[in-house]
């Protein structure tokens, strides 16, 4: 039987921004009971910053600007990856992985596009890639991916993974404001960044959806893979029509597998704002807060919430894979790995079935309906609702449609033509409806 290993591990900490601090606190605020659930003294050999004059709380000795030392050392075993962007953290990784340090990451959009490569480098090396922070912070979500459902078979990953836009479109909702008020008011109270792009265009989400499938569905999936819209072109009217609708809007990731019309399975990992019923379990979650919610063939409903970022809840999950990592590096065993066996292919947006909302300005006048519905008819589209606000301003009207499950090519053609037709002053707004059995 093989010896624990009985030595201090030693621990190179890459980034002290935010999550950064939060690990030092917590590493050396809780030593003595990391050590007894670890089964060794876990040590912070050093940690690498941009600039070393800025006081960071800590012994000035522990912090380098060269990163690339660091991990070389012969005394460190762990690398744990908070500093963020692509380049030269993946190299950094890449470095640690192939000398058989283990890494502990959170950047979601790394490994987006690079955890296959990553991956390999883990599985050649021995080492342990963990990254449990990189899709809802303090929620674990990714372990139980990997492990606890490793025996089911995972149908849906569908969530609201970015807190930003859920405390935006919250607010809408709640106080009836419109987008560029709640922008604001989230820039003031910091959970939205000076430049928030990436957060209310998807981008962020559309990493986190790429991650999640990967792990569901045993698929390499990448965020260009991900069909993604934002949520900039929400207005309040969307939000009162949804709630006229019996719906609230959410900004939803949404990984699926699914059998296509020939018999063959596929993935859909898509992120864009759409209608959700009041009655199913993400519509509740509001502010700031995430959710993510699991369909699994044997365990059935899942769903986990919590705090989806900032320092401490991020470390949170950050610290949850050091002690794994670092107990595996006690009793010589090996983490979750790579499984990506199933290599499903990724389907267009255009072949997923969908719901949609369709929200028009059209002319107020007999025969405009069966116009109108003569479309969705020309591209097999069958209708659910119909909705028709008259009187407006230049004797128009506005009309909302949700439709039942289509091809989502289907529908987007419908909407095309649905802009060209006479009576159809403009087509307003356009939201896929989700969390439906329909």
């Amino acid at each position: 039987m093989t010896e624990p290993v009985k030595r201090e591990l030693g621990v190179a900490l890459l980034g002290m921004g935010t999550v950064g601090t939060e690990v030092t606190r917590i590493l050396i605020d809780n030593a003595d009971d990391l050590t007894a659930r670890v089964g060794a003294p876990l040590a912070i050999r050093g940690i690498a910053v941009r600039d070393l004059d800025k006081d960071r709380g800590v012994d000035p000795a522990l912090l380098t600007t060269d990163a690339e030392s660091l991990i070389d050392r012969d005394d460190v075993d762990i690398v744990v990856e908070v500093m963020g962007g692509i380049e030269p953290t993946r190299s950094h990784m890449l470095r640690a992985l192939q000398a058989g340090k283990s890494v502990v990451t959170a950047n979601k959009a790394l490994l987006a596009e690079y955890t296959g490569e990553l991956a390999d480098a883990a599985n050649r090396n021995r080492a342990d890639l963990y990254f449990e922070a990189a899709v809802a912070g303090a929620i674990p979500v990714i372990r139980p991916l990997q492990q606890s459902l490793a025996g089911d078979s995972v149908e849906l990953v569908a969530g609201i993974v970015n807190g930003t836009t859920n405390y935006i479109l919250s607010n809408m909702a709640e106080h009836g404001l419109d987008y560029d008020t709640v922008l604001a008011e989230a820039g003031r109270l910091g959970y939205a960044e000076a430049d928030p792009t990436a957060d209310v265009e998807g981008y962020d989400a559309a990493s986190k959806a790429a991650i999640l499938a990967s792990i569901a569905f045993h698929t390499r999936v990448k965020a260009d893979d991900v069909h993604r819209e934002g949520i900039t072109g929400v207005s309040a009217s969307d939000i009162e029509a949804a709630k006229a609708f019996d719906c609230t809007i959410k900004l939803l990731a949404i990984c699926e597998r699914f059998t296509d019309s020939e018999g063959a399975q596929r993935v859909s990992a898509r992120v864009y704002p759409a209608l959700v019923p009041l009655k199913h379990p993400l519509a509740s979650v509001d502010g700031a807060y995430n959710a993510v919610f699991v369909e699994a063939e044997n365990a059935g409903r899942l769903m986990f919430y919590g705090a989806g970022a900032g320092g401490a809840p991020t470390a949170s999950a950050v610290m949850g894979d050091l002690v794994a990592a670092a107990r595996n590096k006690v009793h010589r065993g090996r983490g979750p790995l790579d499984s990506v066996y199933a290599n499903l292919p990724v389907a267009p947006i255009g072949d997923v079935l969908t719901r949609y909302y369709v929200a028009m300005e059209v002319s107020d006048r007999p025969g405009v309906l069966s116009s109108v519905a003569n479309e969705f008819s020309a591209r097999n589209v069958s209708i659910s609702t119909v909705r028709q606000q008259a009187d407006l301003p230049g004797a128009g009207a506005r009309l909302v449609i949700l439709t039942h499950k289509a091809p989502d090519a289907a529908l987007s053609a419908t909407v095309e033509a649905l802009k060209n037709l006479d009576v159809v002053t403009a087509v307003s707004s356009v939201l896929r409806l989700e969390g439906t059995n329909d």
